[in-house]
């Protein structure tokens, strides 16, 4: 399959026999490539049996870490010269619905980039040494984000608003999970989870889509030749895409209040949000951009250059196949926390009430149309974008029909929204010094208000 988009790129997909899944995107112009190596199995995904079965509960975020550590072919110090000698860049990253392992390098690296990260995703040792080093390593970064009042309160408002979903669990697990995470489990759970029918690969830049499908077979054929699993000879169809109705969420806490010494409170409100397949999500994409997606944005200015009372306050949706999360934020001192967390429901509910105005909506259609197009300058945002699309709904939207769909959405289509989401019920997650001689109006009392 292939076609060609504004600006003269060329997407290209192939299905190898295998199941891998391979798309490029082409840019005229481009020195350098982005690549990526994606399997369709994220935190979600994980049952919470006993500690160190496979799936337990951070055995993907633990095995992230494990790949960079070494195989057959590569010490881990070599995988990391391979990049740093050409003066790449290479990551990976675990999310909820999948985990990615990527690298942007020279066009003249592609080939380097694609056999090392191959012989990462399908030939890792897992050794029991760098097991345990590595353990260590994850549990100093989550005591790092338990530092970071911001991402306390964001990994508490998913639990609090989504429940017991698997997508309401942290990432990367907790202290007790990977404290007692086993070699054997997460042996197990790779695999079990890691396959040809579970991969996507996706490029954009300076590629071009027959070298590139040459080389990832050839790559995939040198490093898995002693897997059975990764048998490029067998023929296999590629995992579906999840397909599932929403699921019906019952919010674990109405308020989640998280003392901290600190000079800041950190404000999330939160709902059940819209799932990645909903028709109204172009219709969020303007609400959000209009409650709190800039600094002409209603929360900005009440909040901020109004009042004065925060230095950042936004509104933010996350989407995922079956459930979804939408949220309010705002830092502040401890003795405004009340009257920010009463302007934070006030300015929804008006919203909800009173809708948008025509001009709120051509300026939020002017704003996704710019962030967008400077966005997509960037191969590593196209390179993502195939690989979403591919993972996802398995329909790929160019700038142009993007803008076309936003273009759509009527001032009715947001308030309808707006309500929808106000309908249900929120959750509160505070995070900071709850003492009462600071806190002042209570954040209780604040909410009941507003309601």
């Amino acid at each position: 399959m292939s076609f060609t988009l504004g600006g003269d790129t060329l997407v290209r997909r192939t299905v190898h026999p295998s199941g891998v899944r391979i798309l490029t995107e082409s840019m005229p112009g481009a020195r350098s490539a982005t690549l990526g190596y994606w399997v369709t199995v994220g935190s979600r995904d994980e049952q919470p049996t006993e500690t160190g079965a496979a799936g337990s509960l951070g055995s993907t975020h633990f095995l992230e870490h494990l790949l960079f550590k070494g195989t057959s072919q590569r010490n881990a110090l070599e995988i990391a010269q391979s990049f740093d000698a050409v003066g790449g860049e290479h990551n990976a990253m675990t999310a909820k619905e999948f985990t990615c392992y990527y690298a942007k390098v020279r066009d003249t690296d592609l080939s380097m980039a694609s056999s090392v990260i191959a012989d990462m995703v399908t030939g890792s040792l897992i050794d029991p040494h760098e097991f345990d080093t590595e353990r260590e390593v994850i549990l100093e970064e989550l005591a790092m984000a338990e530092d970071d009042p911001g991402d306390v309160a964001s990994e508490r408002l998913f639990s609090a608003v989504l429940g017991d979903h698997p997508l309401g669990r942290p990432i990367g697990g907790d202290r007790e999970t990977i404290a007692g995470a086993t070699r054997e489990g997460v042996w197990q759970h790779y695999r079990e989870r890691y396959s040809p029918s579970t991969l996507v690969i996706s490029a954009a830049g300076a590629v071009n889509h027959d070298a590139l499908v040459a080389e990832v077979t050839s790559s995939l054929d040198a490093a898995a030749s002693d897997w059975s699993n990764w048998s490029m000879d067998a023929v296999a169809a590629p995992t579906p895409r999840r397909s599932v109705p929403p699921a019906s969420v019952q919010r674990a806490e109405a308020i989640a209040e998280i003392e901290r010494p600190g000079a800041q409170i950190n404000l999330m409100l939160g709902v059940n949000g819209l799932v990645a397949g909903d028709d109204r999500r172009f219709a969020m994409n303007i609400l959000n951009i209009v409650l709190g997606g800039g600094m002409s944005s209603r929360l900005f200015q009440e909040i901020r250059e109004k009042r004065g009372l925060a230095y950042s306050t936004y509104s933010f949706s996350s989407a995922y196949s079956d459930a979804g999360l939408f949220g309010l934020y705002a830092g502040c001192a401890p003795d405004k926390a009340g009257q920010v967390t009463g302007l934070l429901r006030d300015e929804f509910s008006r919203l909800a009430n009173d809708g948008i105005t025509d001009d709120e909506l051509r300026r939020a259609l002017g704003q996704l149309a710019g962030s967008s197009a400077l966005a997509l300058e960037d191969s590593d945002t196209r390179m993502s974008r195939l690989a979403r699309s591919e993972m996802g709904l398995g329909v790929f939207y160019d700038l142009d029909e993007s803008l076309r769909r936003l273009a759509e959405v009527t001032v009715d289509d947001v308030q309808s929204l707006a309500q929808d989401l106000a309908s249900r019920e929120f959750s509160a997650v505070v995070v900071g010094d709850l003492s009462e001689s600071k806190a002042g109006l209570s954040i209780r009392s604040a909410l009941e208000v507003s309601r």
